[in-house]
């Protein structure tokens, strides 16, 4: 006949302190001895890591045709975006002049050179919101790739238009300012020769650097 007997509380203390000295056995994962995320115990990498946390290459998918024309697209909205901020701003300013009281005090030089400026920049309004409005009315057409190279003529007139209106709302301005249009006009020309360094040359040059490095075997 066995007899048991309840551990008194001392006991149970003892037996807590002997259990945590004694070492941790790690019991291997069911399965053949593999971690849960696949890798061997031995590889020496730690668990959880992926291959881009180490610097591996990903093998990626090349771009498709689709996701060419639609990634194009959404660089063509980025762009009109910004460039939409800067001729509504400067739109919003020419309209507000004409009903100064200054205004009325302009010659006839400064009266031609505004009516010049504000259709020049109604005409920039309406090139770079031109995209939007060819996306709403050939939408579901399956003529995406046209509308992207449409868009991007577009923008390119838009932009062009845009530099001639700061050109002329340069002008208009600094001609009231210096008090004469030759002073004006050098100022206003070299503005526009840094508009020109900053929008055309600049990217030319980088243009013609990626085409050197293509044609020489290089990084792409």
């Amino acid at each position: 006949m066995t007899v048991t007997r309840r551990l008194t509380e001392a006991e149970w203390r003892i037996v807590e302190e002997e259990t945590a000295r004694r070492p941790q056995v790690s019991r291997p994962p069911e399965g053949g001895g593999k971690p849960v995320d696949g890798r061997p115990e031995d590889s020496g990498e730690p668990v959880g890591r992926r291959p881009e946390d180490v610097g591996e290459p990903i093998n990626r998918r090349p771009e498709g045709a689709r996701e060419r024309v639609n990634r194009r697209w959404q660089e063509v909205l980025q762009e009109t975006r910004v460039a939409q901020t800067g001729v509504q701003i400067l739109f919003g300013f020419l309209l507000s002049l004409a009903f100064t009281a200054r205004f009325r005090e302009l010659g006839g030089f400064d009266h031609g050179l505004y009516v010049v400026t504000i259709i020049l920049a109604a005409s920039s309004t309406a090139a770079l919101i031109a995209p939007v409005s060819l996306h709403r009315c050939l939408s579901g057409l399956r003529l995406k790739e046209e509308v992207v190279i449409a868009a991007g003529r577009l923008m390119v007139c838009g932009m062009v238009l845009l530099a001639l209106t700061v050109a002329c709302t340069l002008m208009l301005i600094l001609n009231v300012v210096l008090g004469g249009a030759l002073a004006a006009g050098i100022v206003v020309g070299a503005v526009m020769l840094w508009f020109a360094i900053c929008w055309y040359v600049t990217p030319y040059r980088l243009r013609r650097r990626a085409l050197a490095r293509t044609r020489d075997g290089g990084p792409r």
